[in-house]
């Protein structure tokens, strides 16, 4: 086992839920009844799985990087009730397109009518299915400027490897669920999820076709930008 790497002599500053409200305030359209009232309604699916929403620091980071490379098609994997795809649809440029795949038609169809409040609907394709078959399955010359990645753990390197020759020069990819609720740092022989993200959260770093940093936003966000 390779001896631990020295803590940079940076700042950092520990998130406690006061100063991640304060956080959450601090960013451009913070007030933003259609995902307020998504995330109400994810509540009402149980807690455990209306954890699979991403949070609004998260969602307001992927729109301005969408907005930022000035992206006209994405593709998501794992969509849950769409509160990701509003973020990213809303910084498309118009005329833009978002590909969502997940395997649970139901909860697409659960977040649908949010997508319509939106105003995105239109830009959304969704596809059904399992996801790996689904990227297999995309139509031939058919290229993204912008990919979020958040489904099966365990998939994250096959879904990374059918994306990345689609993804084109400059544009980004970006992975949830990175630091694995802080589990990443500790045994994960037990946790196939934990191994897959661990493994994946050292590889690219070394992967000449990408250059990339992990975000300490939310659960984790892998950013990758294709060389």
């Amino acid at each position: 086992m390779e001896p631990p790497s020295p803590i940079p002599k940076t700042k950092y500053v520990p998130l406690n839920d006061d100063l991640y409200r304060y956080v959450c305030a601090c960013r451009s359209n913070a007030v933003d009844p259609v995902l307020q009232a998504l995330e109400q309604a994810n509540d009402s699916l149980g807690e455990e799985t209306s954890k699979q929403q991403i949070g609004p620091d998260q969602g307001g980071l992927m729109t301005l990087l969408v907005a930022a490379i000035n992206a006209s098609s994405a593709i998501e994997v794992g969509t849950f009730t769409g509160y990701s795809s509003i973020c990213i649809a809303r910084g498309l440029r118009p005329g833009g397109r978002l590909i969502c795949l997940d395997l649970n038609r139901e909860w697409a169809d659960f977040g649908r009518p949010f997508w319509r409040r939106a105003g995105v609907e239109d830009r959304i394709d969704f596809r059904p299915g399992p996801a790996l078959e689904s990227l297999r399955n995309l139509e031939p010359g058919l290229q993204f400027d912008f990919a979020f990645i958040d489904a099966a753990k365990t998939e994250y390197a096959a879904y990374y490897e059918l994306i990345l020759p689609r993804v084109r020069q400059h544009g980004l990819i970006l992975f949830d669920n990175m630091l694995w609720t802080g589990r990443v740092a500790g045994d994960l022989s037990n946790d196939p999820n934990g191994r897959a993200i661990d493994a994946l959260n050292r590889k690219l770093p070394h992967d000449p076709r990408v250059e990339c940093m992990l975000l300490a936003i939310a659960d984790g966000i892998l950013l990758c930008r294709k060389r």
